[in-house]
């Protein structure tokens, strides 16, 4: 009979959810209040940076002049990374001359830039159960 209690007990622990994770995005470096700012959080690698056809990504569009932090609530524990676009104009998209682009643009864990955006491995943190925060740089080539 303890055996199968202890048995029982032991697999509603294991079925018992690991917990929400909450996501603070703050932006920093934006160079005017026009447009918006689009984020794309993914856990797909397949899916970065523009979260396209992944049907679990969690997007936000935010008023360039209030955009000084984004949340996202509910979130599964796991690795994620982050796109942003200062999106100026509001067409919905990253706007470039001769392939450079015209508008901002971040990542998560802010890394170096080289020629297109980076790989997924690059940008991606570990979210983990509770409150947590990430800090997005954003830059501008032109």
């Amino acid at each position: 009979m303890k055996a199968a209690l202890a048995l029982a007990a032991s697999s509603l622990i294991a079925a018992a959810p690991a917990g929400n994770a909450d996501l603070v995005v703050k932006l920093d470096n934006l160079r005017n209040a026009k447009g918006l700012v689009r984020l794309c959080l993914t856990a797909n690698p397949a899916h970065f940076p523009d979260c396209k056809d992944d049907p679990a990504a969690r997007t936000a569009s935010v008023d360039a002049a209030k955009s000084g932090s984004v949340r996202f609530e509910g979130l599964s524990p796991g690795r994620y990374a982050i796109s942003a676009i200062h999106d100026e104009n509001g067409n919905g998209k990253l706007d470039t001359m001769a392939m450079m682009p015209r508008e901002g643009f971040g990542f998560s864990r802010n890394p170096v830039i080289r020629f297109g955006p980076p790989k997924f491995g690059a940008a991606q943190f570990v979210l983990e159960a509770g409150a947590n925060e990430q800090l997005v740089k954003i830059r501008y080539m032109l």
